[in-house]
């Protein structure tokens, strides 16, 4: 099946029937998909579904064994040193030269992309004030996880690509930094980049993507927006949280449990809700609050299965 976006030029992505295999294991199997100027491609699954493949054959350090792709209008598969001006790349592990300081390690690959000395100097500027990364003359050995994954981010910036390929690109960080690596990759967003990226932080993917792609051994399982897949994988449900003094005065056939030192009870559409909302209030409860709920990316990942 393909997953176009809707009609529109505006298209990054081209996928058609990608098929990878590494002797008798297929990894990929017949992935077809398109992605839209500017946005943001969640690739989720469980491991060995094959986002890493298909991420290595986005950016073209892996060739698929049939299919056809078409990046920014290039057939990458023909031309893949056409990818190199338009694609920025993130590993999951950076390989960083530790010995070097930031502003060396940065006009190194300004050089290998043959940007003048000036543009090496303003755009690692810019980035690094972007990312707000100061290290000063330290090395790159020197700096903490956080700040190696910010250098490694400006590397693969460094030559204002049109589209991103980031693979776990807050992995292993600290909330705080993990937190601002997503609010960074909104900004790329702004600037009408065009990202692809793996996550194992699936709260981070449903933030900040536009679309979704869950991905079961090789297959597409499931590709849209996150409102699409909330109503593809299951209903609104609602959450009644209450506070009684006595419970025993509930009727019995209530199921509820203690939640965040109130009490709460689940109902399956609104019918539900107002009979939990009359048996608290019979009961001499209180409603302090009701939370419609859809089931979260984790749930869809154990509903599809490994």
């Amino acid at each position: 099946m393909i997953y176009p976006v809707a009609i529109r030029p505006d298209i990054m992505i081209i996928a058609r029937d990608l098929v990878k295999d590494y002797g008798t294991f297929r990894a990929l199997d017949g992935v077809s998909f398109d992605l839209g100027e500017g946005e943001i491609l969640g690739v989720v699954g469980h491991n060995g579904a094959g986002k890493t493949t298909l991420l290595k054959i986005l950016s073209g350090l892996s060739l698929p064994t049939s299919g056809a792709l078409s990046i920014a209008g290039t057939d990458v598969l023909r031309h893949p040193g056409a990818l190199k001006q338009t694609l920025g790349y993130l590993p999951e592990e950076s390989r960083l030269y530790e010995t070097m300081r930031v502003a060396d390690y940065l006009s190194f690959f300004g050089e290998i992309y043959a940007l003048s000395g000036d543009e090496i100097r303003r755009r690692s500027a810019d980035l690094l004030a972007s990312l707000s990364l100061d290290a000063g003359e330290k090395r790159i050995g020197e700096l903490s996880k956080g700040m190696r994954r910010k250098v490694a981010i400006a590397r693969s910036l460094l030559h204002d690509p049109r589209f991103l390929v980031y693979d776990e690109p807050a992995s292993g960080l600290d909330p705080m930094t993990g937190r601002f690596i997503g609010d960074y990759l909104r900004q790329l967003r702004s600037e009408g980049r065009t990202i692809v990226l793996s996550a194992h932080n699936l709260y981070q993917i449903e933030e900040i993507c536009d679309r979704v792609m869950i991905l079961r051994r090789g297959r597409i399982e499931a590709f849209g927006t996150m409102q699409g897949l909330r109503e593809r994988f299951g209903s609104l449900t609602y959450e009644i949280y209450f506070s009684i003094s006595d419970p025993g005065n509930l009727d019995p056939s209530l199921a509820y449990s203690r939640a965040e030192g109130i009490y709460m009870a689940s109902a399956d559409d609104v019918a539900g809700m107002n009979e939990v909302t009359a048996a608290v209030a019979a009961g001499g409860g209180t409603v302090e609050r009701i939370e419609s709920k859809y089931p979260s990316l984790e749930e869809m990942l154990v509903a599809v299965g490994k």
